[in-house]
Protein backbone atom coordinates (compact mmCIF):
# COMPACT_ATOMS: atom_id res chain seq x y z
CA UNK A 1 0.00 0.00 0.00
CA UNK A 2 3.16 2.76 -0.06
CA UNK A 3 6.43 3.23 -1.98
CA UNK A 4 6.46 -0.71 -3.32
CA UNK A 5 2.77 -0.52 -4.72
CA UNK A 6 3.89 2.99 -6.61
CA UNK A 7 6.84 1.20 -7.85
CA UNK A 8 4.86 -2.01 -9.42
CA UNK A 9 1.82 0.51 -10.76
CA UNK A 10 4.62 2.98 -13.12
CA UNK A 11 5.13 5.48 -10.85
CA UNK A 12 8.68 4.81 -9.78
CA UNK A 13 9.55 5.66 -6.24
CA UNK A 14 12.69 5.35 -3.91
CA UNK A 15 11.50 3.77 -1.18
CA UNK A 16 12.95 2.49 2.22
CA UNK A 17 10.26 0.46 3.90
CA UNK A 18 7.54 -1.95 2.76
CA UNK A 19 4.20 -0.81 4.26
CA UNK A 20 1.43 -3.06 4.20
CA UNK A 21 -2.62 -2.95 5.08
CA UNK A 22 -3.85 -5.59 7.06
CA UNK A 23 -6.63 -7.73 8.37
CA UNK A 24 -6.46 -6.87 12.07
CA UNK A 25 -8.59 -9.84 13.42
CA UNK A 26 -6.81 -12.49 15.66
CA UNK A 27 -6.24 -15.43 13.66
CA UNK A 28 -4.80 -12.77 11.44
CA UNK A 29 -2.63 -11.19 13.86
CA UNK A 30 -1.34 -14.66 14.47
CA UNK A 31 0.21 -15.03 10.96
CA UNK A 32 1.64 -11.27 10.98
CA UNK A 33 3.58 -12.31 14.62
CA UNK A 34 5.26 -15.72 12.85
CA UNK A 35 5.98 -13.79 9.73
CA UNK A 36 7.71 -11.05 11.57
CA UNK A 37 9.50 -13.10 14.10
CA UNK A 38 10.92 -15.38 11.30
CA UNK A 39 12.55 -11.79 9.81
CA UNK A 40 13.59 -11.12 13.18
CA UNK A 41 11.73 -8.14 13.33
CA UNK A 42 11.07 -5.95 16.42
CA UNK A 43 8.53 -2.48 17.20
CA UNK A 44 10.46 0.36 16.85
CA UNK A 45 8.69 3.10 18.58
CA UNK A 46 5.06 3.59 19.69
CA UNK A 47 2.49 2.40 19.54
CA UNK A 48 3.00 -1.25 20.30
CA UNK A 49 1.94 -4.27 18.44
CA UNK A 50 -1.93 -4.60 19.37
CA UNK A 51 -4.94 -5.05 17.65
CA UNK A 52 -6.63 -2.16 19.16
CA UNK A 53 -3.89 -0.03 18.01
CA UNK A 54 -4.72 -1.21 14.16
CA UNK A 55 -8.52 -0.77 14.86
CA UNK A 56 -8.14 2.54 15.69
CA UNK A 57 -5.88 3.54 13.24
CA UNK A 58 -2.52 3.51 13.90
CA UNK A 59 0.17 2.25 11.98
CA UNK A 60 2.53 0.08 13.41
CA UNK A 61 6.46 0.09 12.91
CA UNK A 62 9.19 -2.67 12.70
CA UNK A 63 12.38 -3.51 11.70
CA UNK A 64 13.94 -6.56 11.17
CA UNK A 65 17.19 -7.44 11.40
CA UNK A 66 17.32 -10.89 9.42
CA UNK A 67 20.82 -11.25 7.26
CA UNK A 68 18.20 -11.02 4.43
CA UNK A 69 16.33 -7.79 5.03
CA UNK A 70 18.96 -5.99 7.85
CA UNK A 71 17.21 -3.02 8.79
CA UNK A 72 14.09 -2.88 6.59
CA UNK A 73 11.51 -1.18 7.85
CA UNK A 74 8.05 -2.21 7.96
CA UNK A 75 4.34 -0.58 8.50
CA UNK A 76 1.33 -1.91 8.82
CA UNK A 77 -1.90 -0.22 9.39
CA UNK A 78 -5.84 -1.83 9.11
CA UNK A 79 -7.80 1.61 9.08
CA UNK A 80 -6.62 4.57 6.45
CA UNK A 81 -8.82 7.97 6.41
CA UNK A 82 -10.79 8.14 3.63
CA UNK A 83 -10.78 4.46 2.49
CA UNK A 84 -13.10 1.70 2.33
CA UNK A 85 -12.72 -1.56 5.06
CA UNK A 86 -9.94 -3.78 4.12
CA UNK A 87 -12.91 -6.58 3.41
CA UNK A 88 -13.35 -4.46 0.15
CA UNK A 89 -10.27 -3.65 -0.07
CA UNK A 90 -9.07 -7.47 -0.82
CA UNK A 91 -11.93 -8.17 -3.05
CA UNK A 92 -10.89 -5.23 -5.55
CA UNK A 93 -6.99 -5.99 -5.38
CA UNK A 94 -4.23 -5.85 -7.72
CA UNK A 95 -2.43 -9.71 -8.02
CA UNK A 96 0.85 -9.22 -9.84
CA UNK A 97 3.15 -11.90 -10.78
CA UNK A 98 6.89 -11.52 -9.71
CA UNK A 99 9.68 -12.45 -12.06
CA UNK A 100 10.26 -15.39 -10.01
CA UNK A 101 6.82 -16.56 -10.42
CA UNK A 102 5.35 -15.07 -6.88
CA UNK A 103 2.52 -13.05 -6.45
CA UNK A 104 1.83 -10.12 -4.88
CA UNK A 105 -0.88 -8.22 -3.49
CA UNK A 106 -1.24 -4.74 -4.04
CA UNK A 107 -3.92 -2.23 -3.21
CA UNK A 108 -6.55 -1.30 -6.19
CA UNK A 109 -5.17 1.71 -8.12
CA UNK A 110 -8.30 3.74 -6.86
CA UNK A 111 -7.51 2.74 -3.31
CA UNK A 112 -3.85 3.07 -3.14
CA UNK A 113 -4.83 7.38 -4.56
CA UNK A 114 -6.83 7.81 -1.57
CA UNK A 115 -4.83 6.39 0.81
CA UNK A 116 -2.02 8.77 -0.83
CA UNK A 117 -4.03 11.80 0.37
CA UNK A 118 -2.44 12.72 3.13
CA UNK A 119 -0.56 15.93 4.66
CA UNK A 120 2.93 14.94 3.51
CA UNK A 121 4.67 16.84 0.19
CA UNK A 122 5.89 13.54 -1.02
CA UNK A 123 2.36 11.54 -1.67
CA UNK A 124 0.52 15.11 -3.75
CA UNK A 125 3.08 14.80 -6.80
CA UNK A 126 2.87 10.52 -6.55
CA UNK A 127 -0.40 11.00 -7.10
CA UNK A 128 -0.06 12.84 -9.60
CA UNK A 129 2.36 10.38 -11.50
CA UNK A 130 0.43 7.28 -10.57
CA UNK A 131 -3.00 8.66 -12.16
CA UNK A 132 -0.60 9.90 -15.26
CA UNK A 133 0.86 6.37 -15.67
CA UNK A 134 -2.63 4.81 -15.68
CA UNK A 135 -4.15 7.38 -18.18
CA UNK A 136 -0.74 6.61 -20.56
CA UNK A 137 -0.90 2.69 -20.13
CA UNK A 138 -4.68 2.70 -21.07
CA UNK A 139 -5.83 5.61 -23.07
CA UNK A 140 -5.91 3.55 -26.33
CA UNK A 141 -9.73 1.91 -25.48
CA UNK A 142 -10.44 2.94 -22.38
CA UNK A 143 -13.36 1.40 -20.38
CA UNK A 144 -16.05 4.17 -19.19
CA UNK A 145 -15.17 3.28 -15.29
CA UNK A 146 -11.15 4.05 -16.08
CA UNK A 147 -12.16 7.78 -17.39
CA UNK A 148 -14.60 8.09 -14.50
CA UNK A 149 -11.45 7.73 -12.35
CA UNK A 150 -9.18 9.95 -14.56
CA UNK A 151 -11.90 13.05 -14.17
CA UNK A 152 -12.17 12.16 -10.68
CA UNK A 153 -8.55 12.09 -10.12
CA UNK A 154 -5.87 13.46 -12.18
CA UNK A 155 -3.71 16.48 -11.42
CA UNK A 156 -2.99 17.75 -14.80
CA UNK A 157 -4.75 20.37 -16.20
CA UNK A 158 -3.52 19.35 -19.96
CA UNK A 159 -5.10 15.67 -19.30
CA UNK A 160 -8.34 16.68 -17.71
CA UNK A 161 -8.87 19.35 -20.45
CA UNK A 162 -7.85 16.16 -23.18
CA UNK A 163 -10.58 14.18 -21.96
CA UNK A 164 -13.01 16.58 -20.86
CA UNK A 165 -13.19 17.65 -24.61
CA UNK A 166 -13.45 14.31 -25.41
CA UNK A 167 -15.80 12.89 -23.36
CA UNK A 168 -17.71 16.42 -22.52
CA UNK A 169 -21.39 14.39 -21.20
CA UNK A 170 -19.47 12.35 -18.98
CA UNK A 171 -17.20 15.17 -17.83
CA UNK A 172 -20.25 17.58 -17.18
CA UNK A 173 -22.36 14.53 -15.22
CA UNK A 174 -19.15 14.48 -12.76
CA UNK A 175 -18.91 17.96 -11.85
CA UNK A 176 -21.40 17.86 -8.97
CA UNK A 177 -18.64 15.57 -7.11
CA UNK A 178 -15.60 17.56 -8.33
CA UNK A 179 -16.39 21.41 -9.35
CA UNK A 180 -12.57 21.85 -11.12
CA UNK A 181 -14.32 19.96 -14.13
CA UNK A 182 -16.24 22.94 -15.06
CA UNK A 183 -12.82 24.64 -16.16
CA UNK A 184 -11.54 21.30 -17.78
CA UNK A 185 -14.93 21.78 -19.86
CA UNK A 186 -13.98 25.23 -20.22
CA UNK A 187 -10.03 24.69 -21.40
CA UNK A 188 -9.27 27.11 -18.41
CA UNK A 189 -5.91 25.72 -17.65
CA UNK A 190 -5.35 28.32 -15.08
CA UNK A 191 -8.77 28.18 -13.24
CA UNK A 192 -7.81 24.19 -13.06
CA UNK A 193 -4.70 24.84 -11.60
CA UNK A 194 -5.82 27.03 -9.17
CA UNK A 195 -8.46 24.68 -8.08
CA UNK A 196 -6.06 21.04 -8.00
CA UNK A 197 -4.38 23.51 -4.97
CA UNK A 198 -7.45 24.38 -2.86
CA UNK A 199 -8.67 20.54 -3.09
CA UNK A 200 -4.64 19.62 -1.85
CA UNK A 201 -4.72 22.10 0.54
CA UNK A 202 -8.65 20.66 2.06
CA UNK A 203 -7.63 17.50 2.01
CA UNK A 204 -3.93 18.21 3.96
CA UNK A 205 -6.59 20.05 6.26
CA UNK A 206 -8.86 16.97 6.83
CA UNK A 207 -5.83 14.77 7.22
CA UNK A 208 -4.36 16.94 9.70
CA UNK A 209 -7.73 17.05 11.33
CA UNK A 210 -8.00 13.10 11.37
CA UNK A 211 -4.64 12.48 12.97
CA UNK A 212 -5.05 15.04 15.84
CA UNK A 213 -6.56 12.57 18.46
CA UNK A 214 -4.06 9.92 17.08
CA UNK A 215 -0.95 12.02 17.36
CA UNK A 216 -2.35 12.83 21.37
CA UNK A 217 -2.36 9.33 21.91
CA UNK A 218 0.83 8.76 21.05
CA UNK A 219 2.73 11.27 22.65
CA UNK A 220 0.87 9.90 25.70
CA UNK A 221 2.07 6.34 24.86
CA UNK A 222 5.95 7.86 24.36
CA UNK A 223 5.31 10.03 27.84
CA UNK A 224 4.11 6.68 29.61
Amino acid sequence: MGGQACVFYGAAEFSRDADFAILADAANLVRLGTALADLQADVVAVPPFESKYLRRGHAIHFRCQHAEAPGMRVDVMSVMRGVEPFSKLWRRRTTIELPDGTTGDLLALPDLVQAKKTQRDKDWPMIRRLVEAHYFQHRGKPATAQITFWLRELRTPALLVEIARRRTRLCRRLIPTRPLLAAAVARRADEIERALREEEIAERERDKRYWLPLKKELERLRHA
